[in-house]
């Protein structure tokens, strides 16, 4: 799409080009046929002489202004119709505003830092859409199926959309990767996501990468591209669904907490980078967060990528720790504006 607006732009341009040299060839030919003529009355013949207007002309002219504007209707007449018709098709077919959304698009996208990409519009890319929405997190969608690309405009109006195949490298320059937080690669096929990790990994190194994957062999090739996460939805289900036969209360409990559609509960990721100085290597007690905002620290992730869940109150909170918060949206909002995050 974006390659055949920018070919009918061309054709526009080239049209807006031709049209200026007949008129300057036009202009040029009344002034040296007719010495009489201001150069005013020159363009005014000309105008009138290439669109065929009919319009009364300045004198009565000679035969060889006679000739000169036979060969000028000729050779003008092919270039203007082809003009109008090409500007004509630009607007009705909306192109002219698709260009400059296109363009409005590239400007803002050029403009973000810290946003995420995602790359296709499937189950799993609509409903990551979904979660960033709701969180008012910056995003850019990368989809090539015009399909895909209605169903967007359709539910998300505002969304911005780079038109293009995901596994090229300048596609993912496009939609800002060099200035992404993250990525999530949600194409249908593993080979496409394995290229679209690559190319990601290859042009922002510190790029934090998520990945769907359907095969199991996929999940170790996936992470060496330079995958973070790698994430298999039909074996999530799988194991998910046994598990609320199992544990159907616990399970039904964590959808509860993690739901996004939920309104009364929020989890929220605290890292040691975003505490205020004055909590920082202070053991949790000495933070105080439920005493001051009335959320409980229920995790956390330590330097060594282990977690540890319902931690101790004497642990300190050190350097590349994460702690893991939950609480009411009003809790959360207090937390937030504690530590400033």
């Amino acid at each position: 799409m974006a390659v055949r607006n920018f070919s009918r732009f061309t054709n526009i341009i080239f049209s807006f080009l031709f049209l200026i040299i007949v008129l300057i060839v036009g202009v040029i030919g009344f002034l040296i046929i007719e010495p009489d003529y201001t150069l005013l009355e020159a363009v005014y013949m000309t105008i009138i002489t290439i669109s065929t207007v009919g319009f009364r002309e300045v004198h009565e002219p000679t035969q060889g202004t006679m000739i000169f504007i036979s060969l000028l209707i000729v050779t003008s007449f092919g270039t203007f119709a082809y003009a109008v018709s090409a500007i004509s098709a630009y607007i009705i077919d909306g192109e002219f505003r698709a260009y400059f959304k296109e363009y409005k698009v590239k400007s803002v996208v050029s403009k973000l830092k810290n946003h995420v990409v995602i790359c296709g519009y499937g189950r799993n890319g609509s409903q990551a859409v979904t979660v960033m929405e709701k969180h008012k997190q910056p995003f850019v969608i990368v989809e090539n199926d015009s399909v895909a690309i209605e169903d967007i405009k359709k539910h998300s109006p505002e969304a911005l959309i780079v038109v293009g195949d995901a596994t090229h490298d300048e596609v993912l320059i496009e939609a800002g990767i060099e200035n992404a937080k993250s990525l999530i690669t949600t194409l249908p096929s593993d080979s496409n996501n394995l290229f679209v990790v690559l190319s990601a990994r290859s042009i922002n190194k510190n790029l934090k990468i998520i990945s769907r994957a359907s095969e199991d062999n996929s999940d170790k090739k996936l992470r060496i591209a330079g995958a973070n996460n790698v994430i298999m939805p039909d074996k999530i289900g799988g194991a998910h669904m046994a598990s609320l036969v199992m544990k159907p209360d616990i399970i039904e409990f964590i959808d509860y907490i993690s739901a996004q559609e939920q309104i009364d509960i929020n989890l929220e990721e605290i890292s040691f980078d975003e505490l205020p100085s004055k909590f920082k290597n202070k053991t949790i007690t000495e933070i105080g967060i439920r005493q001051l905002t009335g959320a409980n620290i229920i995790g956390l992730k330590g330097s060594d990528g282990d977690f540890v869940i319902n931690p101790k109150p004497t642990t300190i909170i050190t350097s590349k720790i994460k702690m893991f918060v939950l609480g009411t949206p009003d809790q959360i909002k207090k937390l937030k504006e504690l530590f400033h995050v």
